[in-house]
């Protein structure tokens, strides 16, 4: 009986990696060509104009204007979008010690928070002086201020926000976000940055942890390693900001009320500290590093064909002007308080 149970349960396992697979051999195929056409670029060029990361994603959004994935490709899109990505965040946590947090010293780590803290007030007055609702204004500032949809899934409960303005909030975030990852390589070089400032800016603006490595990867490792260390201290603002935002709503906090674990620290983010504190302690071998670095790399260049895949540029249109002009005006505004925090503070 248990070889019976066994065997079905691998028949299942099976099931499931076939289902994943034609998504992410499609996923893989876009990344594939992107990564092709970054070397072409710098055999014609000696650099690539257009990194692999930006082009997998164009390529994937361009694709997907022509071409909705059909229940066939759709699993395995998701899959290497979300988990690849992850796990791309996990592995990165490898490449980086305790010293980089260190490094950033106590003027940015505070800045980190008032950027945070000043995005959402900024943010939630955008939104109402626009006629938004409280709870959809919440969300947009929220998402913008924090890490996208992953914020807007982890507050929506909180302030028992509507099924509409929580799938509107997170349909334009995910075609904004992509912007935000290609627009901050530009940035970054039209203004002269260095990996440390390139670092600081993808961490303050991007939307999502994992896209933090396809926007900073432009300028070097020390870049996304800045921008993750950066990134991670303002996700971490989610669990105090879930908490605030329950006790003015209900004032008390009330049990199951709060935000889950896995909301304000989700398992990829865990593991990334624990690798973190692994090299720092030293218990790493060295020689394993460039293996790590190497799957990173090639991990997010198939994640951001995926996610390109996945974004519907008509999210803008039916999510609404207003809501639309709201989020812009809080990314732009999270982007110049960014600005102002590496023109004003001594970053290495």
């Amino acid at each position: 009986m248990t070889a019976v149970l066994h065997a079905a349960a691998s028949d299942r396992r099976l099931s499931g990696l076939a289902r994943l697979l034609p998504g992410v051999a499609l996923s893989a195929g876009v990344g594939a060509v992107a990564y092709a056409l970054q070397i072409v670029e710098t055999r014609l060029f000696q650099h690539p104009w257009i990194e692999g990361l930006v082009l997998a994603i164009l390529i994937g959004a361009g694709l997907r204007l022509v071409w909705t994935p059909s229940s066939v490709w759709a699993p395995g899109i998701k899959f290497s979008a979300k988990t690849l990505l992850e796990v791309a965040v996990a592995l990165l946590g490898a490449t980086v010690s305790g010293a980089a947090v260190v490094a950033l010293g106590p003027w940015l780590l505070l800045a980190i928070i008032g950027v945070v803290v000043l995005a959402i007030v900024g943010g939630y007055a955008l939104g109402r002086a626009f006629g938004l609702p409280p709870a959809m204004a919440l969300l947009v500032a929220c998402g913008n201020a924090i890490c996208g949809n992953s914020a807007i899934a982890a507050i929506a409960p909180v302030i028992e926000a509507e099924g509409e303005d929580v799938a509107a909030a997170i349909g334009f975030t995910a075609v904004l976000g992509i912007a935000v990852v290609l627009l901050v390589p530009a940035v970054g070089a039209l203004l002269g940055y260095d990996a440390t400032r390139v670092g600081v800016l993808a961490g303050l603006t991007v939307y999502a942890v994992p896209q933090v490595l396809a926007a900073a990867a432009p300028a070097g490792l020390a870049a996304v390693q800045t921008g993750a260390v950066v990134k991670l201290v303002r996700v971490l603002m989610l669990g105090p900001v879930c908490l605030i935002l329950g006790l003015l709503r209900s004032g008390k906090a009330e049990a199951g009320r709060g935000p889950k674990l896995q909301q304000m620290a989700p398992w990829f983010i865990l593991v990334f500290l624990a690798l973190m504190a692994t090299r720092s302690l030293g218990w790493l071998p060295e020689s394993v590093l460039p293996t790590l670095q190497t799957s990173v790399s090639a991990l997010t260049l198939i994640a951001m064909a995926a996610l390109g895949l996945m974004v519907d540029p008509r999210a803008v249109v039916r999510a609404g002007p207003r809501v639309a002009a709201v989020a812009a005006l809080s990314a732009l505004l999270i982007g110049a308080l960014a600005l102002g925090v590496i023109a004003f503070l001594p970053l290495g």
